[in-house]
């Protein structure tokens, strides 16, 4: 064999050994680029992290009175933080620049020595999207347990994979991380005696428990709870003020004084030193106090559109809709006749004869894995977007039903 058709070999089978990573290069590949006339609806749902300040979050960021933070001394940045900590029951927050921050902060405040190891689900965000900031940076080993499809992971599995560095030759377990609501398992919520029973077991180790709280309050608005309540058996969380709550950024690490008055020292030596950010602190407190309960709409939206796909009992193009729960949809499909990523192209695409039409129409949604597309709804999405949308999710799933009559499967298709 020569060496360029080696090497084309080789191309091809790592590109089919990471399925999933090729899928998702599509994320920045394309998609968001495609330029419209002026006549098509756009229905942007890629992600809540798309979201935009209203013009009365911006409002009341240009009216925020600032003081230099790393002294202490912005009451806008001190207000929210407090705010914050007495939202989750807990002593004290930090103002973060992302959820990515304040869970690498939790991560480095709660592994105290380098060396350590982290237990995380296998799907979770902070091992599947961080960069492995943990080990990186943290200088922290992740260790995985498999979750799932509802975002919880077994106990007892959990139990057994906790180490003491008695033995010299292991890693000491510092820190459990849970994730609720569950991104990579589309919006799940963790059921409330799962995490009773996840507190139990975690302080019978004595081990501190982290949330990774990025859609914490998709999940407070299913459960119909105080948010306490819900993050009752964590030490520390983490709450993204962007996405569907709408801010343009910003994270609160939450929890006792003493934890972070540490992550507050750590969070200098990772750039996270903030000045005058009190302009971004009040869009939170907006965020906070305004952007919570509409929360509701978006649910109805992607419970909408779910059960839109649903109805057109495709054999091709299915929804779960038991696993339908707040703000995220995922969309499975039949690889034998079409992958995410064409699904998603077509979606995105309109055609010559959509454009002579009285509404015509484009949907951003994003391939998750070659199975898999995920939407995700957001303060953007309207309830003219959604009818929208279902219009175009309908007509594309016809298509892909009608093309797959009569076409053979293949288990390899480009």
């Amino acid at each position: 064999m020569h060496l360029r058709q080696a090497k084309r070999l080789l191309g091809r089978l790592l590109k089919e050994a990471n399925p999933r990573k090729n899928a998702q290069a599509a994320i920045y590949n394309g998609i968001q680029d495609i330029k419209y006339p002026d006549n098509v609806k756009v229905a942007d749902y890629r992600s809540d992290t798309f979201s935009t300040p209203s013009q009365q979050m911006r409002q009341v960021m240009f009216e925020a009175k600032v003081g230099d933070d790393v002294y202490g001394e912005d009451p806008t940045v001190n207000e929210l933080e407090s705010k914050g900590a007495n939202l989750f029951g807990k002593e004290a927050a930090l103002f973060c620049a992302s959820g990515t921050m304040s869970n690498l902060l939790a991560v480095m405040t709660h592994s105290d020595q380098r060396g350590c190891e982290v237990i995380v689900g296998d799907e979770s965000h902070i091992l599947m999207w961080e960069q492995a900031g943990a080990a990186q940076i943290a200088g922290a080993q992740l260790r995985t347990v498999t979750n799932k499809s509802n975002g919880t992971f077994d106990l007892n599995e959990m139990a057994a994979k906790i180490r003491s560095n008695k033995v010299k030759f292991l890693p000491r377990t510092s820190l459990v991380c849970i994730e609720n609501t569950h991104n990579s398992c589309g919006g799940r919520v963790l059921p409330i005696p799962w995490l009773k029973q996840l507190g139990e077991v975690v302080k019978s180790f004595n081990l501190p428990l982290h949330l990774d709280g990025a859609r914490l309050f998709n999940s407070v608005v299913y459960y119909g709870l105080p948010a306490a309540d819900v993050v009752k058996e964590c030490d520390s969380i983490n709450l993204c003020l962007s996405k569907g709550l709408g801010a343009p950024l910003g994270s609160l690490l939450v929890g006792s004084s003493n934890f972070i008055e540490k992550a507050r020292y750590l969070r200098k030596v990772i750039g996270g030193g903030m000045r005058q950010v009190g302009l971004m602190a009040a869009a939170g407190i907006y965020a906070l106090d305004n952007m919570v309960e509409r929360l509701r709409e978006d649910h109805e939206h992607a419970y909408a559109i779910g059960k839109a796909i649903s109805e057109c009992r495709s054999p091709v193009i299915t929804v779960d809709m038991e696993g339908v729960e707040t703000n995220i949809l995922l969309i499975q499909m039949d690889t034998r006749y079409v992958k995410s990523d064409e699904f998603c192209r077509r979606l995105s695409t309109v055609t010559d004869e959509e454009l002579k039409g009285a509404n015509p129409t484009a949907v951003k949604i994003l391939p998750w894995s070659p199975s898999i597309a995920r939407l995700v709804v957001c303060c953007n999405n309207t309830v003219e977007d959604r009818l929208a949308t279902i219009e175009k999710v309908k007509s594309v799933i016809w298509e892909m039903d009608k093309r797959a009559q009569g076409r053979e499967p293949t288990s390899i298709r480009t």
